[in-house]
């Protein structure tokens, strides 16, 4: 049948052109060992070259995360009561300024006198000191006899003791006096403050974004593995901060009442470097000594001061770190010395900073592999027996 002869025949229809379809998602992998290594040592590598790289720059925000750390606790219990998070943390960095300024305004000028009076009494003190040296080696040659010691021996023992206490004055003189210098004032008084209270009012929130970060697959066994790393740390770390802040007020006070001359600044200083076990309070207690014998000149005098630190030692040990720590630290104290030192030979103050929060994580992810090992076929294994 054909078409009529007035109507046009249809036009034949264009093909639409297909819409390209998307590439199907190849759906669920599993990450290989490879790429979690590389992941696990990409970070580290990243970490480690960004501490290189801005070493310079780091010291005072990694201070102002220390102080967001030291307050979150209490930020939190600020919140709970109603204050806001915002409120609450300015009303914390404010309060660690205004402490920060009334000890700087009145410590710094008592300290700065001291370091004038060890300037002004050193000479006699590193003479009175060879002097009190040579009569005990005296006593000691006497006492030794037929065996007689070496005169060049003595001079050397009385030379080097004079240059080590000429050392520790010029160094105290340096750490105080030129602290300026050591420290930039303007950075960490502005730049600190200002970063300390943001983080600490988003603390929460930062920490739950890192949170969500975590590789699913251990996020389980990297949040208990942080969970106990806070655990250690904010045990150690607040503990020790107060132990050494009751430490310095107590050698500061008990030094000046028996009468050392340089006892408030022997005895603050003594008290902040407590923090490094050990160390610090030996070396506190060995230059106290030095400078009443220097200034005293009187055995009983020397025993009054050194029976001052043994004192400090014996309440130190079974008072405070019992009732403010307990058994809730798990960082040797020999690590932590390790730590301290490698921290400051490599990266100076900020290495110092960081050193216990790298200890306390290294301690927690060691022995989180160590139960590991004791519950796997290579501990429990039992041994072949031939046949």
């Amino acid at each position: 049948m054909s078409a009529p002869p007035n109507q046009a025949p249809a036009p034949n229809p264009v093909p639409t052109p297909l819409r390209p379809e998307l590439p199907r998602s190849p759906g669920p992998r599993n990450a290989t060992r490879a790429q979690r290594l590389g992941l696990v040592f990409g970070l580290l590598a990243a970490a480690f070259f960004a501490l290189w790289f801005f070493a310079a720059i780091l010291t005072p925000f990694v201070l102002a995360v220390c102080i967001a750390y030291f307050l979150d606790p209490v930020a939190d219990r600020m919140a709970r009561i109603g204050i806001p998070r915002w409120l609450g943390a300015g009303i914390l960095i404010a309060g660690l300024l205004t402490l920060a300024l009334i000890a700087l305004l009145l410590l710094y000028p008592l300290l700065i006198s001291q370091i004038g009076v060890l300037l002004a009494r050193l000479p006699s003190y590193v003479t009175r000191i060879g002097t009190m040296l040579q009569d005990a080696l005296a006593a000691a040659e006497e006492r030794m006899q037929p065996m007689v010691l070496d005169p060049r021996l003595k001079d050397l023992a009385v030379s080097q003791l004079g240059s080590i206490l000429v050392w520790l004055g010029t160094s105290a003189t340096r750490l105080i006096g030129g602290g300026y210098a050591l420290f930039n004032v303007f950075t960490f008084a502005v730049v600190t403050p200002i970063v300390g209270f943001y983080l600490l009012r988003d603390w929460p929130r930062i920490m739950a974004r890192l949170e969500t970060w975590l590789p699913r697959r251990n996020a389980a066994v990297l949040r208990q593995l942080a969970h106990d790393t806070d655990r250690v740390l904010s045990a150690w770390l607040r503990g020790q901060l107060i132990c050494c802040a009751l430490l310095a007020v107590y050698y500061a006070l008990a030094l000046s009442a028996v009468g050392l001359e340089l006892g408030l600044l022997v005895g603050l200083l003594a008290g902040m470097f407590t923090f490094i076990p050990y160390v610090g309070s030996m070396t506190g207690m060995a230059t106290a000594v030095l400078l009443a014998i220097g200034q005293f000149g009187s055995w009983r005098d020397v025993a009054m001061v050194a029976a001052v630190f043994l004192t400090g030692q014996i309440v130190e040990g079974y008072i405070i770190y019992p009732r403010l720590l307990g058994g809730r630290v798990e960082l040797h104290a020999v690590w932590v010395i390790f730590a301290l030192f490698a921290g400051g030979v490599a990266f100076g103050f900020l290495g110092v900073l960081l050193a216990v929060p790298i200890a306390a994580a290294i301690g927690v992810l060691a022995r989180y592999w160590l139960r590991r090992y004791l519950e796997s076929p290579l501990y429990l294994d039992p041994p072949r027996t031939g046949g």
